[in-house]
């Protein structure tokens, strides 16, 4: 007897796909970038001789493969004894999606997940200025104009170790050059 697997009935893009576990699918474009994980809307989570309609819990997380264009659909119009002829072409802008994992993680693969975020907690450098990891790109922009040089070297070694955000590197790297300046 064939063993039951699980499988989910997810929503992407407006339209409905019945997922298992590894399994790889096209869809229209999404929005996201290559290799890049994400938790689309799960409308059915079954399997194992259960089901359940609706779970409230992300149990489904879905891997961006790559984006790519469909084969080319040539559209053709023709009228008859007056020469009228139009040709177009269209070719369909999709995604390529992996499901990773579907339905509530094991022990082994939640074990396996905390021992490698644990050493990612640092404790910040000292004279990084208060509340630094909350604030946008734009409030670090705005607040290096007025840090001292101190403070904005510690957020340059924070942002560089943890939030590897380019504008804030660059807003940083541009105040202690004009720090320097003066």
């Amino acid at each position: 007897m064939a063993e039951k697997k699980n499988y989910a009935i997810i929503s992407l893009g407006g339209k409905q796909y019945v997922v298992h576990e590894g399994e790889r699918f096209l869809v229209e474009r999404l929005d996201r970038e290559e290799g890049k994980t994400f938790h689309p809307d799960v409308l059915f989570l079954g399997g194992e001789g259960s089901g359940v309609l609706a779970p409230k819990a992300e149990n489904v997380t879905a891997k961006v493969v790559g984006h790519m264009r469909g084969p080319k659909v040539r559209i053709g119009k023709y009228r008859p004894k007056s020469g009228y002829k139009r040709h177009t072409g269209f070719r369909a802008s999709l995604t390529q999606v992996e499901i990773t994992t579907i339905g509530k993680q094991t022990a082994a693969r939640t074990a396996a997940a905390t021992p490698a975020e644990a050493p990612s907690v640092d404790v910040a450098p000292k004279g990084l200025p208060k509340g630094y990891a909350e604030l946008t790109v734009a409030a670090i922009t705005e607040g290096a104009k007025n840090w001292n040089r101190p403070m904005l070297e510690a957020a340059l070694a924070y942002e560089q170790e943890h939030g590897k955000r380019k504008g804030a590197i660059t807003a940083l790297e541009h105040a202690l050059a004009a720090k320097e300046d003066h």
